[in-house]
């Protein structure tokens, strides 16, 4: 299955609403990082919810940042998305955990089901803030944030569009994985209210949305992302509006890593310089490693001298 992000409003205009499937985003992402199951589930879901939320912005180049900061032992997530591409409709999503192999007991939760075994995304992340950045070409970006609620991630971006945006919000996220720690399903679901929507509304989906099955359960089945919100909003004479692929990419190159390494300073790359030995530096994102040896760095520094 590819991975995409749906997109679809009901109830004559009173709900939008999105889905994606982003195994392969997560399964990516885990690889570039050698992400331990807890961190490849939190940095999965806040993949896949940058990744919906993108798809919410207009300009072409606009960019949303998701930024997570705890107190628990994997200290924080960070992941960018940019708006789709004005050509392919693609989203690029791309992204990081501070403490990439944090490992934790698994928790049991209790569900419309029954009792099961979950990874502890909100252990793990503990007790912190949610940033969400939108860089919307202006002299500023807009800075939102908000209290962790549960640090499960879906809980949190919905208070956020409740506290800091006033849009009631439900939201589902999931990364299942498989017994040899690969991913095997990942993917979720945001519902929105339009000001105005009818509160029955409201009651309805919030009683429906507490016996739906978990967004892994529903994958694991084998449903994709328009079967999801096909089962949230029936009833709601759903339309689907637009479809996007998603994937995990990075922009990051030599020149980018470059002046990274400029902004050492000159007293840092110096010191690096007379070592005589060949650096590696990594781009955050993913991962990537770029060598320089001590006479690039010194025609680094001599060219940043001339500038």
């Amino acid at each position: 299955m590819d991975d995409v992000i749906v997109r679809a409003t009901a109830a004559d205009g009173n709900i939008r609403a999105f889905a994606a499937y982003t195994r392969n985003v997560a399964e990516t992402a885990r690889k570039s990082h050698d992400l331990s199951p807890v961190a490849c589930a939190a940095l999965g879901r806040t993949l896949t919810a940058a990744s919906m939320m993108a798809v919410m912005m207009k300009g072409d180049d606009d960019l949303i940042t998701l930024q997570i900061k705890g107190d628990g032992p994997m200290k924080g997530i960070t992941v960018t998305a940019n708006a789709p591409d004005p050509v392919n409709r693609a989203v690029a999503v791309k992204g990081y955990v501070a403490v990439p192999d944090v490992m934790l007991p698994a928790k049991v939760h209790e569900g419309p089901s029954g009792s099961v075994s979950k990874l502890d995304v909100g252990g793990a992340i503990g007790q912190g803030i949610l940033y969400v950045i939108k860089d919307l070409g202006l002299k500023d970006p807009y800075v939102g944030q908000v209290e962790l609620v549960t640090g499960e991630i879906a809980e949190d971006i919905a208070y956020y569009y409740v506290a800091s945006e006033q849009v009631p919000s439900a939201v589902g996220l999931g990364v299942l994985m498989e017994k040899n720690n690969t991913v095997k399903h990942a993917g979720g679901f945001m519902v929105q209210l339009m000001p105005g929507a009818d509160e029955k509304i409201i009651s309805d989906l919030e009683a429906k949305l507490s016996q739906m099955p978990s967004v892994t359960a529903l994958l694991d089945k084998g449903m994709n992302a328009s079967d999801m919100l096909s089962m949230i909003l029936d009833g709601y004479d759903i339309e689907f509006t637009d479809e996007n692929p998603v994937s995990f990419s990075c922009n990051c190159d030599r020149a980018r890593v470059q002046k990274a390494l400029i902004s050492l300073g000159e007293k840092e790359l110096t010191s690096l310089i007379e070592e005589g030995k060949d650096i590696e530096m990594k781009c955050s994102f993913c991962n990537k490693a770029y060598r320089f040896s001590p006479d690039e760095m010194a025609k680094l520094l001599a060219n940043a001298h001339i500038d």
